[in-house]
């Protein structure tokens, strides 16, 4: 007959083997809401430019800040070429897992428009995570070969029809637009000439290889303050507190010269919802570093403040808006 204590130990490996049960399942049918560690490994941020240039310039500082609040790496991947979509498309066609991350721009709400045979879609083959920054397009020119503000350069402009150029980030980027537009609204001509990304047509830019660009404030913010180049208007109605001396659209007689740059987050399509919300919540802890504030302040740049859903909207706002833009100017490849 059992005793007392040989029947609790019955029940005690009884116990067992159901707890060691149970352990197996939710490991390999996790209950909905419990969320997967993240990140246990560094990750990896494809930008589709070249070192450099404006989209780099938040993702760098990001990347950096990224590691002191998780502990974890952000490895900052640079893809350039194609107007950034051959670093989208590489984004695009990355593991499902959380571990490739793409941080893309204007130009890809833009691209869609002007590549017609591109091997990726921005809102079927991404899932949008967040809005990064916000930035206003500024005219920058080489101050040895455009001396004057904004007025001088106009004159100049319409005294020698097709002697100016300005330089992109590529075909079909906001850059290129940005001066398609530019020249739509002002009657003048001034010839694009396409680059790998911002930063090399920057560095064509501060050597005098080209005259001027239609750059986010981001990329040529430190080369503005250092005297590299000249910012003769910032895009919109008011002028950015970053540079308040320099004059806003509105102001030189553009009042509808409302072209901004901005900066987002997307994961590859499929990435689980949980890890969705990991990432998101682990950027904003990123972003409101003090460090991180004054960065963005000093490039003129806002904050994005729009909920996953909101940005997924906000996107395909801005691709059909690009569309018009780009139907009403007739811009093209080159």
């Amino acid at each position: 007959m059992p005793t007392p204590s040989t029947h609790m130990n019955a029940q005690r490996r009884t116990l067992l083997r159901c707890t060691t049960a149970a352990a197996l399942v939710l490991a390999l049918y996790p209950l909905p809401g419990l969320t997967q560690a993240w990140p246990t490994k560094p990750v990896t941020l494809v930008v589709p430019f070249p070192a450099g240039g404006g989209t780099d310039a938040f993702a760098r500082p990001l990347s950096a800040q990224f590691a002191k609040v998780t502990g974890k790496q952000l490895v900052i991947d640079n893809r350039g070429g194609a107007g950034g979509t051959l670093g989208a498309s590489i984004a695009a066609k990355a593991p499902a897992d959380g571990y490739t991350l793409f941080m893309g721009a204007v130009h890809h709400a833009i691209a869609p428009s002007m590549y017609p045979k591109l091997d990726y879609d921005l809102e079927k083959d991404f899932i949008p995570l967040m809005l990064v920054a916000n930035v206003p397009q500024v005219v920058v020119v080489n101050p040895k070969r455009v001396p004057g503000d904004f007025k001088a350069f106009m004159a100049q402009l319409r005294q020698n029809p097709g002697q100016f150029n300005y330089g992109s980030a590529g075909a079909g980027t906001s850059h290129h637009l940005a001066g398609e537009l530019f020249k739509q609204q002002t009657k003048t001509f001034i010839t694009h000439i396409p680059y790998r990304g911002a930063g090399p047509a920057l560095q064509d830019l501060i050597a005098g290889n080209v005259d001027m660009m239609f750059d986010g404030l981001g990329s040529s913010a430190a080369h503005i303050k250092g005297g590299r180049i000249k910012a003769l208007m910032v895009s919109g109605s008011q002028r950015n507190p970053a540079f308040p001396d320099v004059p806003s659209a509105a102001e030189v007689g553009l009042p509808d010269y409302t072209v901004t740059t901005w900066y987002g987050l997307w994961a590859p399509k499929g990435t689980p919802a949980d890890v969705q919300a990991r990432i998101i919540e682990d950027m904003k802890r990123t972003l409101a570093t003090d460090e991180l504030k004054a960065i963005w302040a000093s490039n003129g740049a806002e904050f994005g403040n729009l909920t996953q859903a909101q940005f997924g909207g906000f996107v395909s706002n801005e691709v059909k808006r690009w569309a018009a833009v780009v139907k009403a100017s007739g811009a093209k490849l080159e």
